[in-house]
């Protein structure tokens, strides 16, 4: 596996890098690419800037240009149902472009040529993905997130999500959208600006992808309130610890399979 991990703002991705083992640098297409290994994974971390456009390029450049195999995106979302706190982590089934219309001539959400509105993550990668948030949420969480911060945000018992993740070039936070789009997308948990785009990308590349999402506001008029302090003071470790668990899940694997073995079963 060679690891491909997007965010679209620094403080997403802040202590990934300063994790890889003999990490590189490369500069390509105004983007900075860390190439290395995150807990004997070979990885390469990247931020893509905001948006579905420049989403789908750095993807799309982590396949062509670093022959990543397997995409993991890592960031924040808006909830997208009301039973979607802040805190929580949404693991993406599939993904659709919320402000995709070519509409008469394709049907709404649908990109055209494609026959798709909806772009499936992988199955199997989502599923390790979801594992390691669950593993977080479990054993991690009450070390990794300060008390003062856990107070400020209301964090209290956290939950999984596993559903669809909306994507459009707009930042949400009007309840009114929200809940259109609750009517028109069925299972809809978060709302963000880049992770359709890398499904699109992932899918005509057939190269498997993951998308996950700390719910960092309820997409309403009080979205913008302290946001980067929740991206750096949770969000970030949710990443860090997050990933830190999926990359070991490999090796966690490996021990059990030897500990079988040694012990004839």
């Amino acid at each position: 596996m060679l690891l491909g991990i997007i965010s679209a703002l620094a403080e997403e991705q802040q202590g990934l890098v300063e994790a890889m083992q003999s990490p590189y640098k490369l500069v390509h297409g105004q983007r900075t690419y860390w190439v290395g290994q995150l807990w004997e994974i070979d990885a390469v971390c990247v931020l893509s800037r905001i948006g579905k456009v420049a989403a789908a390029v750095t993807a799309t450049t982590l396949v062509e240009k670093f022959g990543v195999t397997h995409i993991l995106f890592t960031g924040v979302a808006g909830a997208g149902d009301k039973s979607v706190r802040v805190g929580d982590i949404v693991v993406a089934e599939s993904l659709v472009q919320h402000d995709m219309d070519a509409s008469p001539l394709f049907p709404r959400f649908e990109v055209p040529l494609t026959g798709l509105t909806h772009f499936p993550a992988d199955h199997h990668l989502s599923t390790r993905l979801a594992d390691a948030a669950y593993a977080f949420l479990d054993e991690d969480f009450a070390a990794a997130i300060a008390p003062q911060e856990r107070a400020a945000f209301g964090l209290t018992r956290p939950r999984v999500h596993r559903g669809l993740i909306a994507s459009g070039d707009q930042f949400m936070d009007d309840p009114a959208h929200i809940n259109r789009l609750n009517a028109d997308l069925p299972g809809l948990v978060a709302v963000e600006m880049e992770g359709a785009a890398v499904a699109q990308a992932c899918y005509e590349l057939a190269i498997p992808c993951a998308v996950m999402r700390t719910i960092s506001d309820n997409a309403n008029e009080n979205a913008a309130t302290d946001f980067l302090r929740f991206v750096k003071s949770v969000a970030a470790q949710y990443a860090f610890y997050v990933v830190r668990r999926f990359c070991r899940q490999d090796e966690e694997t490996v021990k059990i399979q030897a500990s079988r073995e040694s012990a004839g079963t």
